[in-house]
């Protein structure tokens, strides 16, 4: 290890499993001398962590390798150093070397399947270009170091926990199958590993992640196959653990054990992302997403019955090939019949080699967007009523940062809402209830109940 610290700047786009790669890439190179900068101005190496679901996802990286490139010329002409430029996530996967071929400045493209042999690929990198988009046999998580204590402390009371990769449900709009490959579980061994280290840490709250989640099917430590809801069990019981949550789901792996838990976990936070895209049956027959409508309002009805207090938040797509005014129609509807907390929407955009791509009756962009503000503007109503029903109510409140004002403390509530409080005394990972007084247009303002109630900061014990 070289004893002159290196700086490393990795700038992550799109999904939260991006986020959690980026920080188990610090944590890989942390042993080759690399310390985390905010900036890409003083770095050594900057790694571009990609998104390839939307085109301009992917454009944003391209203009953005264009800046490091410029940054790295302006950097050798004032005698500075050198500056190494990586690309890493699905655009990698995806793109490869082509990126090379548009970007003549980056250095090294490495798929989100190798981001383990990041020390070995950089190394190459000092002599020649290398691209590495393989899908290898060996197990990244095995092979990845641990985060310091101290490092998992500044990352703060809240963390994301990989537990699933890839999709084999070959959505015709998504690239994610072959970006990240087939589906793939972590053994819950090896899950609860990590787990119990995030919560020495301080950990109060740890999201699970997987591009298809619910399909997660883990060797237990019982030989038998686990499902994502007796995982979820098993992690409730660690100590420490506060808070539990989950994304990204899939209608189809919503089974049985996984609605239980959301009725007996009390750790188990009463939100769930469950995507739909659509509210047509044609065109969710054509999208290949192995459901109605129907079956979809069907399960929502079961999980509201056994956790009547469950926030929904969802996908949606408009303008989708063959759309027509009716099928919009049909998602507005079905948007009215469930009421969700929030959401996230967007128009079609094309991505390279997806069945969709190549569909006959491309909607025109006017009408894509046309669409989607009609079909924002009514989630957008949903979400400001929703957040206006929790005034007056009281909730737990995990507090994982600082607010904007001195005496101010900010959080997130069971519902993922920021929640902003003015008191003294609350620590980063305390968990309190708190009285919500009042909602703006993207927080919640409440008071504690009982400061003295509150539960011990982790965050602090550990310190």
């Amino acid at each position: 290890m070289n004893s002159t610290p290196k700086k490393l700047f990795v700038r992550s786009y799109g999904c939260q499993m991006n986020v959690y790669d980026a920080q188990r890439m610090a944590d890989a190179l942390a042993p080759e001398g690399y310390v985390e900068t905010a900036s890409a101005d003083d770095a050594d190496l900057v790694i571009l962590n990609t998104c390839h679901i939307r085109e301009k996802a992917a454009e944003k990286v391209y203009s953005e390798l264009g800046r490091m490139r410029e940054l790295r010329t302006e950097r050798k002409a004032n005698g500075g150093g050198d500056l190494t430029i990586a690309v890493a996530g699905c655009v990698a996967q995806a793109e490869g070397a082509e990126i090379m071929k548009r970007a003549r400045g980056v250095d090294l493209v490495v798929g989100p399947q190798s981001y383990h042999r990041l020390p070995d690929l950089l190394a190459k990198a000092k002599t020649g270009k290398v691209v590495d988009t393989d899908f290898p046999v060996e197990d990244k998580f095995a092979a990845l170091p641990a985060a310091s204590r101290e490092k998992t402390l500044a990352r703060g009371p809240a963390a994301f926990l990989t537990v699933q990769e890839g999709c084999d449900k070959f959505c015709t709009f998504c690239v994610v199958p072959y970006t990240r490959g087939a589906e793939v579980s972590r053994s819950v061994a090896q899950i609860v590993a990590e787990a119990e280290r995030l919560a020495d840490h301080g950990v109060r709250e740890i999201s699970l992640l997987g591009q298809n989640v619910n399909a997660f099917h883990g060797e237990g430590p019982d030989g038998k196959v686990w499902g994502l809801g007796r995982l979820l069990e098993r992690i409730a019981k660690i100590p420490g653990v506060a808070r539990l949550r989950y994304t990204t789901s899939h209608p189809r792996d919503m089974d049985d054990e996984l609605i239980a838990a959301h009725r007996d976990l009390k750790e188990l936070m009463p939100y769930l992302h469950l995507p739909v895209q659509s509210g047509s049956d044609r065109i969710l027959g054509m999208m290949n997403r192995g459901h109605t409508a129907a079956d979809y309002l069907k399960l929502i009805d079961r999980i509201r019955a056994a956790q009547p207090d469950l926030a929904l938040s969802s996908d949606f797509i408009t303008g989708f090939p063959g759309e027509t005014d009716e099928d919009f129609e049909a998602t507005m509807d079905l948007v009215r019949k469930v009421g969700f907390a929030s959401t996230f929407s967007f128009k079609y955009s094309a991505r390279p080699g997806t069945p969709a791509a190549d569909m006959d009756a491309q909607v025109p962009e006017q009408v894509r967007s046309m669409r989607l503000y009609a079909l924002q503007a009514l989630l957008e109503e949903q979400r400001q009523a929703f957040n206006a029903s929790c005034v007056g109510r009281e909730m737990d409140v995990l507090f994982d940062r600082k607010g904007r004002h001195d005496g101010q403390v900010a959080g997130r509530s069971p519902y993922l809402q920021p929640v902003q409080v003015e008191a003294d005394g609350i620590g980063i990972g305390d968990v309190v209830t708190v009285r919500i007084l009042s909602n703006g247009t993207n927080s919640l303002f409440g008071e504690p109940v009982d400061t003295a109630a509150r539960t011990n900061s982790r965050m602090e014990a550990v310190a």
